[in-house]
């Protein structure tokens, strides 16, 4: 007797983009919904449509929409920021590659040339961009590739969780932080660059949403600390100040993000950035003041 095979069964996709294929039905039409069309019901979730039949009409609201932890908007594509931010690192490091002269404008210095001549460029000089632009550079192929491996690794889960603005704000803040440090701690002649301060803000949220979560933080802890005992090793030329500061803010506004109460949840996670950028501030202008 000759048995016939079933044909495999198509992944449903969504009615409204097709292109995404997805598991979760509307509870009351049935039919397969995306994560952007989601709309948190009593029981499941219901598509836009069946949404604006119950309310009588107009679009459907905003704060119906499933959302993470902290209050962040579930969106489609959860790695969007962190792709835009590796293009960005990659962008800077092909362009330092050709230009010598460019580096010398975008790495972290405090001031240059070294005393008794007077100096002419520098953050204490009123160059406070290099704070940011010092966190988008990269020099040596082994240096981009560590922070960008890291980067891919830790920001697609940290970005799905806090969204996509909270995210952002995170990563630059904690790119400062690591900045700021160094400039206070390092040499004014030193030369800094690299995101890892902003790349260990990441680690230090990615621990706080962790422990959250009740997760085994043992391997993070483990892969942290293999990455600080290489920042502090003898004859290293890493910064290991750039690395206590961005992992310190990490830790800081995840913490807040995380554990804001609903009622006045914006106010606390933002309010906290809108601190720790007032201390980098305050930090930078004090370190200024020293060395002018």
């Amino acid at each position: 007797m000759e048995q016939q095979v079933p044909d495999a069964q198509p992944v449903p996709v969504c009615y409204r983009h097709p292109d995404r294929e997805t598991g979760v039905r509307c509870t009351r039409c049935e039919r397969p919904i995306c994560p952007d069309c989601m709309i948190s019901a009593s029981v499941g979730f219901q598509c836009p449509e069946c949404v604006r039949g119950t309310t009588g009409g107009g679009p459907a609201p905003r704060a119906a929409a499933p959302r993470t932890i902290t209050g962040a908007t579930v969106v489609g594509d959860t790695r969007l920021i962190t792709k835009i931010l590796i293009g960005i690192n990659l962008a800077v490091f092909i362009a330092v590659q050709m230009s010598d002269a460019l580096l010398e404008k975008l790495v972290l210095i405090g001031s240059w040339p070294p005393a008794p001549w007077t100096p002419t460029e520098g953050i204490a000089e009123g160059e406070w961009y290099r704070l940011l632009t010092s966190a988008f550079t990269h020099e040596e192929f082994w240096h981009i590739g560590f922070n960008l491996l890291n980067l891919w690794l830790l920001g697609s889960q940290v970005e799905a969780t806090l969204g996509r603005a909270r995210y952002l704000t995170l990563y630059l803040v904690s790119g400062l932080a690591g900045s700021t440090v160094a400039y206070l701690l390092e040499a004014p002649t030193t030369a800094t660059l690299g995101a890892s301060g902003a790349v260990f803000g990441l680690f230090g949220a990615f621990g706080v949403l962790m422990r959250r979560q009740n997760y085994d933080l043992r391997p993070m802890v483990l892969l942290l600390a293999i990455s600080m005992g290489f920042a502090f090793s003898p004859g290293s030329n890493v910064s290991w100040q750039a690395h206590l500061g961005g992992l310190v803010a990490g830790v800081v506004i995840t913490y807040a993000m995380v554990h804001a109460p609903r009622e006045r949840r914006a106010l606390v996670q933002f309010g906290t950035c809108g601190l720790v950028l007032a201390v980098i501030v305050l930090a930078t202008l004090l370190r200024t003041a020293q060395l002018t």
